[in-house]
């Protein structure tokens, strides 16, 4: 189980998102629709916490300040190890700026930052596909293709229990 510090986005930039794992779905390609409890939702994790206490994570985030929508553009295709493939977001100073803050406010809690969301490791990316095999990250790399660029828009960020989808809603946006 991990609990992940997420931007969400707006409705338009969510559809697009979803209609792309759509693509990928109907062409045999797995993708967080139909990943574990299946309550994904598009989003860019901020961090993956793997030991963590719920409440005190939460009240370091909304602890932190007020922030406005962040728009972020996706312009390319990465593919991680285990199948995973993604959209990779241009690293702006307000993306890093944001992300340090949220590291630096979860870890001061005690929680145990996964390795890949450490500042200087972190690849900021929505994700795609979940398990794709070698054979299928052309067919990936054509369906996001199809929808890039994308300029996509946080408005909100939440804490997600990853094994459930289980959301916790920050008041604003971080």
């Amino acid at each position: 189980m991990a609990l992940a510090v997420c931007l969400l986005f707006d409705v338009r930039s969510e559809q697009r998102l979803v209609a792309v794992w759509h693509a990928l779905e109907e062409r045999g390609i797995p993708t967080l629709l139909t990943h574990t409890h299946r309550r994904h939702v598009p989003h860019l994790s901020y961090s993956v916490l793997r030991e963590y206490d719920v409440e005190k994570v939460r009240e370091a985030i909304e602890q932190l300040p007020a922030a406005p929508p962040l728009a972020l553009h996706f312009d390319a295709v990465v593919g991680f190890r285990r199948g995973r493939s993604a959209l990779v977001a241009a690293v702006s100073a307000a993306l890093v700026e944001r992300h340090q803050r949220v590291v630096d406010a979860v870890t001061a809690t005690g929680a145990d930052l996964h390795l890949h969301y450490v500042p200087g490791h972190w690849i900021p990316h929505a994700s795609l596909a979940t398990r794709a095999r070698r054979d299928q990250l052309g067919e990936v790399a054509a369906v996001a293709y199809d929808v890039l660029p994308l300029k996509a828009i946080a408005d909100r960020v939440a804490l997600v229990d990853s094994s459930t989808g289980q959301r916790w809603p920050i008041d604003h946006l971080v």
